[in-house]
């Protein structure tokens, strides 16, 4: 009798012992590497295959503890398929939950300001982690499936971090990049000063990129804005260099020189009057602000000083002033980028 009261108690202990090791188990972090480990859960699956999947992927867990937990909890059910990552210091408990909640994981892609469309078109169609939808669309093609207002898709796309869960869309990026533009355009649009010589939003799109394209100095932008518009409203010709650049395409072998800037293109605004038709970059958010909130300025030109910042002049005589001081040893013909 006293051996199996023994034997009971033996049960008893090992029992609470094995609760209390299951118990410890599932609230301490899994022994995982310093890097993540990605895994998918697919869709139908229940907890075993669920736990089958992740362990096939990498996961350092044991299953069948794994399954109990889920049935333990009540969340054997509820476990949601896409795809996830386990992180460095994920206990079991917590990878049940991201499961339960859907806590997918994210992948991101960076526009970056100045960019042209053709350099977004090629670091989305790059990214490993998205469905390739649109790789075989014309520009016109893919912006027909984006905006009925719009053709050409220059300028149109907000320059961004966009974060993704595994096989987002390539669409789905543009569609939220391009609403982004709309909505910051649209605002800086209605807070503008109405004397500003605008037309429409768009034209301030496409002074906004000439900024972009003019200028990495974000302190600056408003003063060369405030240029530009001042030889819009004179009538001037805007004499941008990086307009002639866009305009010329493939030619532009980083240097541009005088027979460029006597060559005609849409896009030359040595030969053209007033902006030109389309953006030549995706302008930032400063940008934009630059465009509508231009610097109050006599100012009607400006030129490089050599340490990134711009010398402004009021006058023509002054200008070539500062042109022979600054730019003194660069080659004739060389604009360097500057309105001239």
């Amino acid at each position: 009798m006293a051996l199996i009261k023994n034997l009971v108690v033996a049960g008893v202990v090992a029992g609470f012992a094995a609760a209390g090791g299951f118990a410890w188990w599932s609230k301490n972090p899994l022994p995982t590497p310093q890097q993540r480990v990605e895994f998918n859960v697919n869709p139908g699956s229940g907890v075993g295959a669920a736990a089958q999947q992740m362990v096939d992927a990498g996961v350092p867990m044991n299953q069948h503890l794994f399954v109990l937990l889920a049935r333990l909890t009540g969340d054997a059910s509820r476990i949601k398929a896409g795809s996830y990552e386990l992180k460095p210091g994920t206990s079991p408990r917590r990878l049940l939950t991201q499961l339960v909640k859907g806590e997918f994981a994210q992948q991101s892609v960076t526009i970056i300001e100045g960019w042209t469309f053709k350099q977004m078109r090629a670091a989305i169609a790059g990214h490993t982690r998205l469905k390739h939808d649109t790789l075989k669309l014309s520009d016109a093609e893919l912006m027909a499936q984006i905006s009925t207002d719009y053709k050409d898709p220059e300028g149109l796309f907000f320059p961004d971090t966009y974060l993704f869960f595994n096989g987002t869309s390539e669409l789905e990026i543009y569609k939220r990049a391009h609403q982004a533009m709309l909505n910051h355009l649209n605002d800086a649009w209605e807070k503008r000063n109405k004397e500003l010589p605008y037309k429409s939003p768009y034209d301030a799109l496409i002074m906004a990129s000439i900024v972009e394209k003019e200028t990495g100095q974000k302190s600056e932008r408003n003063m060369i804005a405030g240029v530009f518009v001042n030889r819009l409203r004179t009538g001037m010709l805007l004499q941008t260099d990086p307009t002639v650049i866009y305009g010329m395409g493939e030619r532009f072998d980083g240097q541009i020189r005088k027979k460029d800037l006597l060559t005609d293109t849409p896009y030359n605004t040595y030969t053209r009057s007033g902006l030109p038709p389309t953006p030549i970059a995706l302008p930032g958010l400063q940008s934009l602000h630059a465009a509508l909130e231009p610097a109050s300025t006599p100012a009607l030109y400006f030129v490089a000083r050599g340490d990134g910042t711009s010398q402004f002049s009021d006058n023509l005589l002054d200008h070539n002033r500062a042109v022979n001081r600054y730019q003194r040893g660069i080659p004739s013909g060389v604009m360097n980028g500057r309105a001239q």
